[in-house]
């Protein structure tokens, strides 16, 4: 039997939030190991003059502890 831990991570990126999901993964692989899964809590962005500039999210990431 396996067991999981789920930590919350935050993100941003300044390209998409699949680009702020993928760098949280990256940056969180450095540390936590066996990354079994993300699930994307909640987006926002931030907006200036008009237009997007910042895309942020808030993920859970499941790992497997050993």
């Amino acid at each position: 039997m396996a067991v999981l831990k789920v930590i919350e991570v935050l993100s941003n990126s300044k390209k998409s939030w699949e680009d702020a999901t993928a760098k949280a993964v990256k940056q969180a692989s450095k540390s936590v190991k066996n990354i079994k899964s993300v699930y994307v809590q909640d987006q926002s962005a931030i907006v200036q003059d008009g237009a997007v500039v910042e895309y942020r999210v808030n993920l859970k990431l499941t790992f497997e502890v050993k």
